[in-house]
């Protein structure tokens, strides 16, 4: 485990010391968020015409391109990570305890960033009160995306929740050692703690965690976010029963390696080796290595279904799906990173920190790859094509690509923040490690 024995001051470290790195870190985020924004009030202005979405039929397009794609990436990510840190608790794996806020607050980072694509692909910010939350008696009856926005809504509370309640141990117990300045939010963080709380709180905790694992295949991300695409059966690429296991393990395998590259920023940035271990990477790698294997064995399902002697509508859009150059080269990378968990597991000689961090950026660019081509070749295939004399054609736009790095912008710069408030390892994290170091 190493040598220093983990302490209070250690995870106190990122709100005390502030380097030149974090400011040019501030910086980059904040200009890919900023260059986004201004993207956006170009499209606010001019409209949903400077992306080329809405250009459906006789022009061959699509209605819904990389934002809803990235949407949907977000999503996944903010949902396997609330899943990945309630399992930590539920299943008492305390081996993991270290990254489990860390999973929690990528679960509330990922959430705004996917709840932020809803405003930015209604075209006019204030349809979400007009056509969503005034009307929502109505539509809540038959519009699935409603349901995604009430999912998203409860999912929110809900973590939002659950992170506050186990914040406020931390917080009384480390008030001394944090700065005046931020006297004010600590106040309201501990209103009315008093120590009799704690075992409530903890099984309060336990039952929360134990409604998320409950929740996630039947309403999250192997729920209603699937079925907003699953019930449509005039669109063959969506349409069936295989894709609410097929989004939840994709939401796995991208929440786990986004876990993966903030525990090596942090371990990196605030010398963290004693804290967050190699034992943990290794763990997580292994983690990912199943659920890559989940999400191939369920993609190669959808191919042999849609391939081998399909109705022809279904067996065009599969052949469409699985010649397309951007579908190869992410079932590629997610087979590479398989191919490498599998090696190292069985000569650890072949991990390394660094090879663990390109696992987790080749695992987030093919589920954000295979997301944005699972929406467009919906649309690009469907059952009753009446332009089919028109190939369909979808090219993002520059703002439509600088929103996917506004958005990672924006989420960056919420841990940047965040970091500077609260600790981002659980109290009780340190105090298991400082258990089992005695």
């Amino acid at each position: 485990m190493g040598t220093k024995t983990p302490s209070e001051a250690d995870i106190l470290r990122p709100i005390g010391a502030t380097s030149k790195t974090y400011f040019a870190l501030v910086a980059i985020a904040g200009l890919a968020f900023v260059l986004f924004l201004i993207g956006w009030a170009y499209q606010l202005q001019e409209g949903l015409i400077v992306t080329g979405l809405g250009d459906w039929g006789s022009g061959g397009g699509v209605t819904w391109g990389v934002y809803i794609g990235a949407f949907i990436w977000w999503v996944g990510i903010a949902h396997g990570g609330i899943i990945l840190s309630a399992a930590v608790r539920l299943l008492e794996m305390d081996r993991y305890m270290p990254v489990a806020r860390l999973a929690e607050l990528l679960t509330i980072a990922g959430l705004s960033a996917a709840g932020f694509y809803i405003i930015v692909h209604l075209g006019r910010p204030d349809r979400m009160v007009t056509s969503v939350v005034g009307h929502y008696h109505i539509t809540v009856h038959s519009s699935p995306l409603v349901w995604d926005v009430t999912v998203i809504t409860a999912y929110f509370v809900l973590t939002a929740t659950y992170l506050s309640l186990t914040l406020r141990y931390d917080v009384t117990r480390l008030r001394d050692q944090l700065p005046d300045r931020l006297d004010p939010i600590y106040r309201l963080m501990t209103i009315g703690y008093t120590e009799k709380e704690d075992e409530i709180v903890e099984r309060m905790v336990w039952w929360l965690a134990l409604a998320i694992i409950i929740m996630a295949p039947l309403l999250l991300h192997g729920g209603v976010i699937p079925w907003l695409f699953a019930v449509l059966p005039s669109y063959p690429t969506w349409f069936g029963g295989v894709q609410g296991p097929q989004f939840l393990t994709i939401a796995l395998t991208s929440a786990i390696s986004g876990v993966i590259l903030l525990s090596l920023a942090f371990r990196r940035a605030y010398d963290w080796d004693h804290i967050i271990t190699d034992d943990i990477f290794r763990g997580l790698l292994l983690w990912l290595g199943f659920f890559c294997l989940l999400f191939l064995w369920l993609q190669l399902q959808q191919n042999v279904t849609g391939l081998f002697t399909a109705p022809v509508d279904l067996t065009i859009a599969a052949t469409a799906r699985a010649t397309n150059p951007i579908y190869l080269t992410s079932m590629s990378l997610v087979f590479l990173t398989l191919s490498y968990i599998f090696a190292q597991a069985i000569r650890p000689a072949l991990f390394t920190k660094r090879r663990a961090a390109v696992s987790g950026i080749a695992v987030l660019i093919a589920t954000l790859l295979e997301k944005v081509l699972f929406v467009v070749e919906g649309f690009l295939e469907p059952t009753f094509n009446i332009y089919a004399a028109v190939p369909g054609v979808y090219i993002p736009s520059l703002i439509e690509i600088a929103s996917i790095t506004g958005t990672i912008g924006m989420v960056g710069l919420f841990f940047l923040l965040v970091a500077k408030v609260f600790p981002v390892v659980e109290l009780h994290a340190i105090e298991h490690l400082r258990d089992d170091h005695e």
